[in-house]
């Protein structure tokens, strides 16, 4: 019988959105062995909708994710990706955030909703919401004004003082197991304020990951530069953000385009070519996945 290293190796990725999606993608090979902690305070465009009406988490990230892993295409797939337009209420309203806020509605928890929808996909690797109670991404700007929702953080003109989840939510227990099982924690890539920050802002998640010291804790850089407020933080300041949520937990090491001087000289940094052929601010899933599994079987 062969002998499958994948099946010896625990991953866990943190984030949401685009990024998140395609750092799993390139962890397919782990299957069930790799898990996508996903953010979950977005509150604009079809998601942001949906949370107004019906309450609930954001599911919008959960479903980029879930699309990134979807390895034959096939009608439930399409119907998954499915976008309306129109002129009517449902115009720009995902098929896939609908099917899961209505699972979410019949179902005992939003975990049982993305079981089902990866299930009815044959997406393998696990996918959990960072908590399963709805909560908001807050941002204290630097004149001491409070400013809730991820698309107004995201449009502040201002320096940030500090983020926060509110209400406080607890973070999800199988998440919680997961990190405290992981080889790998992976942090990134994406957007710095919306996407890795908010799972951190959950005291026992940042706690798990603080314990379990046998981890390496691997931070991806972006490749293009952000906008708003996360566009006037250097990357260091990221970087220390993250290791203060995390207790003090230092990052193992950073793995980026190697541009950031005051970076490679305070931490471990792999330059690494990671940007996609035709789209040099994407990151392309065979190099992520070169770049991650040389660290993971080193």
């Amino acid at each position: 019988m062969s002998h499958n290293p994948y099946s010896e190796k625990h991953v866990v990725a943190i984030g949401g959105g685009h990024g998140l999606g395609r750092m799993l993608a390139a962890l397919q090979n782990f299957g069930g062995n790799a898990t996508g902690i996903v953010a979950t305070t977005d509150d604009g465009g079809s998601t942001g909708r949906i949370r107004h009406c019906q309450g609930g988490i954001a599911w919008g990230d959960m479903r980029n994710c879930i699309n990134q892993l979807i390895t034959e295409p096939s009608i439930n797939s399409m119907m998954f990706e499915y976008r309306f337009k129109g002129a009517g209420e449902l115009d720009g309203h995902n098929l896939g955030n609908l099917i899961l806020a209505a699972l979410d509605n019949m179902s005992v928890r939003p975990l049982a909703a993305v079981n089902l929808i990866r299930e009815f996909l044959k997406v393998d690797v696990n996918i959990l919401p960072m908590t399963e109670h709805p909560a908001d991404l807050c941002a204290l700007s630097k004149d001491g004004r409070w400013v809730k929702g991820e698309t107004s953080v995201d449009e502040m003109n201002d320096e940030l003082q500090m983020l926060d989840i509110e209400p406080e939510v607890p973070a999800t227990q199988e998440a919680i197991e997961k990190i405290a099982q992981a080889d790998t924690i992976i942090l990134g890539p994406g957007s710095f304020l919306t996407s890795i920050m908010p799972p951190l802002l959950l005291p026992t998640l940042a706690k798990a990951i603080a314990l379990n010291t046998n981890a390496e804790l691997i931070f991806v850089e972006n490749l293009s530069p952000e906008f708003g407020p996360a566009g006037k933080m250097a990357f260091k300041q990221k970087l220390e953000w993250c290791e203060r949520a995390c207790r003090g937990r230092k990052i193992d090491t950073i793995i980026g385009p190697g541009t950031d001087d005051e970076v490679i000289q305070a931490w471990r940094y792999l330059e690494t070519d990671l940007a996609s052929s035709n789209r040099d601010w994407r990151h392309d899933r065979e190099k992520l996945q070169i770049a991650i599994e040389a660290r993971i079987f080193s």
